[in-house]
């Protein structure tokens, strides 16, 4: 049996894929690489996420992409800009780490944040995160509890959460 994506990893194991999930209408390409999607005044309490890229020998990524786009607080896209969309690369050990806010809810769906992730020069695979507890996840078309947010904390500002992601090279 593989170890689930966002979980931990042991010697020799291997991983399990990251689950896809749809794409979405707000997808804009171009997206530049930055630290911090939120800009200053951005709807939402504050979020950092990290994480890792491995693949599914459970190996870690260099170099790989990670392309994130969302709502802001309110529920809101920004279709004529870069708001709340970017990507990051991760280290040599394949971290990253991503400043955002907590998404909000739009008409059927849950809080959910939108990605691509992908090895220099693999296939990409785009999926969508999720926060555990939200009480919209039980009504979401998409949701899958393999797509939730790990450890995160919400007692102190800002939220703290992470996710390992699983890629084919």
């Amino acid at each position: 049996m593989g170890i689930m994506a966002g979980a931990p990893t042991a010697a020799g194991a291997t991983c399990s894929a990251t689950a896809p999930a749809t794409e979405g209408p707000y997808y804009t390409p171009g997206a530049p690489y930055r630290a911090s999607i939120a800009t200053p005044g951005t709807q939402g309490t504050p979020l950092v996420l990290t994480g890792r890229v491995l693949t599914t020998a459970c190996a870690p990524v260099a170099r790989a992409t990670v392309d994130v786009w969302q709502a802001d607080g309110t529920g809101a896209y920004d279709n004529a800009d870069y708001r709340l969309r970017g990507k990051v690369r991760t280290g040599a050990d394949g971290t990253w780490r991503l400043r955002t806010v907590v998404p909000g809810i739009y008409p059927g769906r849950t809080e959910h944040i939108h990605v691509k992730v992908g090895a220099p020069g693999g296939p990409v695979t785009t999926t969508q995160l999720y926060l555990p507890g939200s009480a919209g996840n039980a009504r979401d078309a998409f949701f899958s509890s393999s797509l939730l947010i790990r450890n995160l904390k919400r007692s102190r500002t800002p939220w703290t959460g992470s996710y390992t992601f699983v890629v084919r090279r």
